[in-house]
């Protein structure tokens, strides 16, 4: 196990009604002039920006709402907000929604406290000194930027999808309130659940020796994920199975599983291409990406990748051919994708393969290589395509 230093600083408000207490936490915290940060329609059809919003007046707060976050969030809304922002003196920001949300919420604050662009952060040109805080009501189960530390932003010059990590832009509290994602359709429950997993793969496969129990911790976190998203698709209202996902989507990404570790992250990389180019779900394209890189490096450490089959997929260890087990455990993660409605080949997200040289191009090799686990070169990644134009299109 490597030396780590670990800190989770955001206060998680779990349970029913908690949205409904927004406005006293900001208050304490010193907010007085809060920017509401949400996406489309379906936050205020349901009334819960009316049920915020209220919360804040309550506690004697300024509010300026934002919508029209869209998945994948745009650099050009965010500078929207970053003018608002300074504008209106906002103090404080409140993300409403999912990932991208938030995501964009983190990208204003970083932004509307310095005097350049905010892209400056992603292209490694600045370093920030102060923030505005920003905290955030989830409303579906997926990317666990509510308690982590990173921003992805879609820049539309050119559609490069690119990240930025800063500690100081982690959620000073996140209200997870189940109900809340009670009306997420199927397919978006399903691409949630896909990037949770991936957040845990991207850990789960790592060369630091001597790290048994963050395993166990990677793999009770996709053992429930494995569990719960077919009952919530069965049944859509299940309080109980919506909360372990929820939790899950928060454990699997503020980085309890990853201390001490190696970490990958190549195919987080891979897959923001397609999105950035497509416009495609994140966790679709995780879909999409995750069975290829798995099959591609594989034999870095068959050990592994059976110990994933075994304890993750309930598959039958073979000690006289460890690869027939390893190889079982890929087709039961595909197989378990397929049956959560994911799409599994470019086909499914009309990708096309003669789009690859772009992707390519597209693609940010720091030290021109890729991930951890192992290091992948351009050709590596053009391969790690071409295997996910190959793959068996869904059902």
């Amino acid at each position: 196990m490597e030396n780590f230093t670990f800190s989770h600083p955001t206060r998680i408000h779990f349970g029913r009604g908690e949205e409904n207490h927004v406005g006293d936490r900001i208050r304490r915290r010193g907010g007085t002039r809060v920017l509401i940060h949400y996406g489309g329609t379906s936050a205020v059809k349901s009334g819960l920006i009316y049920r915020v919003t209220r919360s804040l007046e309550r506690a004697g707060l300024a509010t300026f709402p934002l919508g029209g976050v869209l998945p994948n969030p745009r650099s050009g809304h965010v500078r929207n907000g970053i003018e608002l922002c300074r504008k209106e003196n906002i103090d404080f920001i409140l993300a409403v929604g999912g990932g991208s949300v938030i995501d964009s919420a983190k990208a204003i604050a970083l932004g509307a406290a310095y005097t350049g662009d905010f892209w400056d952060f992603f292209d490694g040109k600045a370093i920030p000194t102060t923030v505005l805080p920003v905290a955030s009501v989830l409303t579906i189960a997926a990317a666990g930027s509510e308690v982590s530390p990173v921003t992805v932003i879609t820049r539309e010059d050119g559609m490069l999808k690119r990240h930025y990590s800063s500690e100081r832009i982690r959620p000073v509290f996140a209200v997870m309130n189940p109900e809340l994602t009670i009306t997420v359709p199927p397919y978006q429950t399903a691409s949630g659940a896909t990037d949770m997993m991936a957040h845990v793969i991207e850990r789960y496969f790592t060369n630091t020796t001597g790290v048994e129990l963050t395993d166990r911790l990677c793999e009770a976190v996709m053992l429930t994920i494995r569990t719960e998203v077919p009952r919530v698709l069965k049944d859509p209202g299940n309080y109980d199975a919506r909360a372990n996902l929820m939790w899950a989507g928060a454990i699997a990404h503020n980085d309890i599983c990853g201390v001490g570790r190696e970490q990958d992250w190549a195919s987080h990389a891979l897959e923001h291409e397609l999105s950035g180019l497509y416009d495609c779900a994140h966790g679709a394209g995780l879909a999409v990406i995750l069975p290829a890189w798995m099959e591609y490096v594989m034999q870095h450490d068959i050990a592994r990748f059976a110990q994933f089959a075994v304890r993750v997929w309930g598959c039958d260890m073979n000690f006289a051919h460890p690869e027939t087990t390893a190889r079982a455990g890929i087709d039961a993660f595909r197989a378990f994708l397929r049956q959560i409605g994911m799409p599994t080949s470019f086909a499914d997200i009309r990708a096309r393969e003669e789009d690859i040289p772009t992707l390519i191009d597209k693609l940010h090799l720091g030290h021109n290589t890729l991930g951890a686990f192992v290091k992948l070169d351009r050709n590596d990644c053009e391969n790690i395509y071409r295997l996910a134009c190959r793959q068996t299109t869904a059902p």
